[in-house]
This record gives C-alpha cells, sequence and structure tokens, in this order.
C-alpha cells in the first residue's frame, strides 16, 4: 500500500474552503492561496508540482471519481483537450477574474453598493446575504463575494466534468494548470536561452 503523505490531505482544506465560504463569504480570501502558490511554486521550480501534488481540487475529484466510483470514467473529447480550447477558457476565465477586480474597485470607489450576491457559471445570481455576518469594508466583502463565485463556478465545472469524463478531468482545462504551464514554458525557453 502507498505511503500516504501530509499534501495527500490537502482535498480537506478545499473541501473546508468552500463549506466555510458558504457561511461566512470573508473566507473566500484564503482562496487567493490557489492562485498564488501555484504560481510561485511553477515560477521557482520550473515544474507543474502543484498540480501534480498539492491540488486539493484535484485530489478531491480523483476521490470523489475514482474511490467513490461518481466519474463515467471516459476519454474526453479532443476538442476539449485542445490548445485553442484551453487558452480560451484562460482568457475567458481571466476576462471574468477581471471584471470582479472591476467590479472591486466600483465598491472601493463609492460608485456602486456591495452586491450581496455569488454568481453561479457567471450567469446565476444566488443571494448569499447570510454569509456576510462580519461588516467589513465593502469593498473587501465584494471581492470575497466574487472570488467565492469564481471558485465555487470552477468546482461546479470540475464536477460536471467528472462525472462526464475521467475524475481529473478539469485538471486538463483548469485556467491555474495553464497558467503554471505558460509560466514552465516560459521558465524554460529563457534557461534555454542562456
Amino acid at each position: 500500500m502507498k505511503r500516504k503523505h501530509w499534501y495527500d490531505y490537502l482535498w480537506v482544506i478545499s473541501s473546508l474552503y468552500l463549506i466555510l465560504g458558504f457561511f461566512n463569504i470573508l473566507f473566500a480570501w484564503l482562496g487567493l492561496l490557489c492562485f498564488f502558490i501555484p504560481l510561485l511554486i511553477s515560477l521557482f521550480s520550473g515544474t507543474k508540482a502543484y498540480c501534480n501534488r498539492y491540488c486539493g481540487r484535484g485530489q478531491l475529484f480523483g476521490i470523489l471519481g475514482e474511490k467513490l466510483k461518481l466519474s463515467r470514467n471516459k476519454p474526453m473529447p479532443n476538442w476539449l483537450k485542445s490548445h485553442w480550447f484551453r487558452y480560451a477558457f484562460l482568457a475567458f476565465f481571466l476576462v471574468m477574474f477581471g471584471q470582479m477586480l472591476y467590479t472591486t474597485w466600483l465598491v472601493f470607489s463609492g460608485v456602486t453598493d456591495l452586491k450581496q450576491v455569488v454568481t453561479l457559471l457567471w450567469s446565476f445570481r444566488l443571494p448569499w446575504s447570510w454569509a456576510y455576518t462580519t461588516p467589513v469594508a465593502p469593498w473587501v466583502a465584494q471581492f470575497a463575494f466574487g472570488f467565492y463565485s469564481v471558485m465555487l463556478t470552477s468546482t461546479i465545472l470540475g464536477l460536471i466534468l467528472m462525472l462526464l469524463y475521467k475524475p481529473r478531468a478539469w485538471c486538463v482545462v483548469c485556467p491555474m494548470g495553464s497558467m503554471t504551464q505558460l509560466v514552465c514554458k516560459g521558465k524554460c525557453a529563457i534557461k534555454n536561452q542562456k
């Protein structure tokens, strides 16, 4: 039997993140770790070690799909695995992230009021006011609502892909995985020029 390491349990943190954010939206700020840590690891190591070893979301999909047999375990269609789709999906996510930052800036500058909603799949506005129990600056809460929307949406998309295809199908199209891959390619290109 394969020996377990501490990082084999990071799926618990991913699960806790979603649960805690459901009850207090300010926990959404912790999700920034899922953005910066993979980029820093790929920047300093030149590898996708985060994706391959430390990603709690990928582990969670593996557990649900493989161990609990919730995945159909079918191969993904080629168009979904293609480079053009991955990078178009990354661009789309970056636009959505930028829009979230813009809305946060509008709240910060007083142009608009705090929107206590989580937008699911960029379309469905779910009122989430019960999760805003700790009064903070409105822009802090707005960022949390927006960031939790991004994290919840990407988790749901990952669950759908896990159910339809292989357990870690999300990992193939994951925007963070695409960004870390670009960082690794850039680092490798710079190294080869020296």
